[in-house]
């Protein structure tokens, strides 16, 4: 099985402790795999996703698409992986394609709304794979990927493609490939990785990581896409959970895993991503009118001391000067 070929040969290497990929760490009841045979029971569809043998299309190529995919039965694993094969594809040239799907582990399922297809209040964590900018003041490449962690209290921002809450990202050419794409989030100990597989050379790359993320068990896993003026084919092949095997300690075990609020403790907003094109909270570099500051700031810094220095050595000599 290649996701379980991936998971021990491209992640151990990066993340070290990892479980090994035996078939009893897949968690099937919280994966859709062919030929789909719990969807009905385990999984829920909604709007225009169409199930086949071969693939799960959330929407076709056609306008005003929205669909989605859920799981039924809540999940308790306190550290996990989902691996998602999937395929974005349509015959709309550059820049004339969208909307975009998302991965989602929330609260609530089911809730229909404008974020590709989903609620925008949501409670938890949303993988976004947005195919279209509609803020025309951007600097990124799209395809982009990104991540939000919600309480509830935002809403993502669809004009600015969810720059203002987004927790780090990456552009990835994953539309009309002729060849396999794939997407890791992993969430252990506090900390949300996001890989892609989406170059054909079987190998993850990492493209979210970032700690002091906090998500409760019980909730659901799901994925949904959606289509507006613009369109494409949203598929998904799979979805496979594998639980990861990580030792807690007694106070970490004896929390009630459900109550805990989704949260992230970050150095800084991540609405300061606003000023920042790479969209990496953790090493923002410098735009051209901070640097212009900076160095204004420096050379009044130099001049002052200049002036006082000055200052202090002319009442030096004429101190001595008293003296002879």
């Amino acid at each position: 099985d290649r996701a379980v070929a991936l998971l021990v040969v491209g992640l151990g290497s990066v993340f070290g402790d990892i479980t090994d990929g035996a078939m009893e760490h897949l968690k099937r009841e919280h994966s859709l795999m062919k030929p789909y045979q719990g969807v009905g029971s385990q999984w829920d569809f909604w709007g225009s996703t169409l199930v086949t043998s071969s693939y799960v299309r959330l929407t076709p190529d056609e306008r005003s698409k929205q669909g989605s995919i859920w799981n039924t039965v809540p999940c308790y694993l306190k550290d996990w992986e989902m691996h998602v094969q999937f395929k974005v594809h349509g015959s709309g040239k550059k820049n004339l394609h969208g909307d975009g799907l998302a991965i989602w582990y929330t609260r609530d399922r089911l809730h229909p709304g404008p974020v590709f297809s989903n609620k925008a209040q949501f409670h938890g964590l949303a993988v976004f794979v947005d195919t279209y900018s509609n803020d025309e003041t951007s600097d990124r490449s799209f395809p982009y990927i990104s991540a939000m962690v919600n309480n509830g209290s935002v809403s993502y921002d669809h004009g600015k493609d969810g720059r203002s809450s987004e927790l780090g990202g990456c552009s990835a050419e994953i539309r009309n490939r002729d060849y396999d794409t794939y997407l890791a989030v992993r969430y252990s100990k506090g900390r949300l990785t996001v890989m892609v597989d989406v170059d054909d050379k079987n190998e993850w790359k990492e493209c979210i990581d970032i700690g002091g993320v906090r998500l409760p068990t019980g909730y659901y896993f799901g994925a949904s896409a959606a289509t507006g003026d613009l369109s494409d084919n949203h598929d998904i092949i799979s979805m496979k959970l594998y639980q990861l095997m990580v030792e807690h300690s007694p106070e970490e075990e004896n929390l009630d895993w459900t109550k805990i609020e989704p949260s992230v403790s970050l150095l800084k907003s991540p609405k300061d991503n606003i000023d920042d094109p790479t969209g990496n909270f953790r090493g923002t570099p410098l735009t051209g009118w901070k640097v212009f500051l900076l160095l204004l700031c420096s050379l009044l810094g130099i001049v002052v001391c200049a002036v006082v220095g000055a200052v202090v050595f002319q009442k030096r000599q004429e101190r001595n000067k008293r003296f002879y």
